[in-house]
């Protein structure tokens, strides 16, 4: 599987000087699984260029999957190219709510006063997807989702193909409530997903000293991704989720002691930078 980084910011976009090499865009991850139509991951405002290769490449059917509906993970889907062209087929998968649908839901975003026009008026052809605890298949590719610790309704994927595995597991804190180096694997959120995956994308929003601050805001600390990964078993870590007020440099000292605690070398442990390419 390949596939490139198109945002790997949290909470709200923040462009500038200090914020060159990972970029200001938030969450958006492209992934192409052999076999496969482009798979996308969250919407972001990494999206709104994203949309504009896939229209200049005459891509026509697409899946998005989107983790949670909070705004940072959803706001770049009105500037979403495709979605304003009648021949586009995009099916979209996010968590169940007791509350709405996940179109409902979605549509409160597509809406006066947060945007100028209703989801009713996209030309595109969208279908809604169910989520939570699912299992099912694209073409060539297998895809799995379990709900995650995260405030409202949220959910990571696992995304299997010829062989290979790649975990998303951002907006996550399976440190609340549970010891990672000791409770069993079944008490650990997001295990499942990402047990033993070839690649392991996950939140690594705060320092150790920001986090106990921001104890169940729903992210991870360096110290519990470090430990979050030793317990799966992953074999590389993609870093994202960072923090707004993060610079470049910070992020860099964040990757070296993540890098640390896991105990490993520079290579299985990286940071989302924007333009990044994946390969799994």
């Amino acid at each position: 599987m390949k596939g490139r980084v198109w945002g790997s910011r949290g909470s709200i976009a923040s462009p500038g000087p200090d914020r060159k090499r990972y970029g200001g865009n938030t969450s958006c991850i492209e992934l192409r699984p052999p076999g496969c139509d482009v798979v996308i991951l969250d919407a972001g405002t990494g999206i709104r260029e994203l949309g504009v290769r896939l229209v200049r490449e005459g891509a026509e059917r697409m899946f998005l999957l989107l983790t949670h509906l909070h705004v940072d993970h959803l706001e770049g889907l009105g500037m979403f190219e495709p979605i304003w062209r009648e021949q586009t087929e995009l099916h979209i998968w996010g968590p169940a709510s007791p509350v709405a649908s996940l179109e409902q839901r979605i549509a409160k975003y597509f809406s006066p006063p947060l945007f100028p026009v209703h989801l009713s008026e996209v030309p595109a052809t969208i279908e809604y997807h169910d989520a939570s605890e699912s299992e099912w298949q694209i073409d060539g590719a297998r895809f799995y989702s379990n709900a995650i610790i995260h405030p409202g309704p949220t959910v990571g994927y696992r995304i299997e193909s010829r062989g290979r595995s790649l975990a998303y597991l951002t907006d996550h804190e399976p440190a609340l409530g549970a010891d990672l180096d000791r409770d069993p694997s079944a008490w650990i959120s997001g295990f499942a997903i990402a047990h033993g995956a070839d690649l392991l994308v996950h939140d690594c929003q705060y320092t150790p000293q920001e986090y106990a601050h921001r104890l169940g805001f729903g992210h991870s600390s360096t110290e519990h991704v470090a430990r979050f990964a030793r317990a799966t078993e992953v074999d590389r870590l993609l870093l994202s989720h960072h923090d707004p007020m993060h610079s470049d440099d910070q992020i860099d000292a964040m990757r070296d002691d993540v890098a640390a605690r896991w105990g490993v070398d520079g290579d299985r442990c990286t940071a989302a930078a924007e333009g990044a390419e994946i390969v799994v």
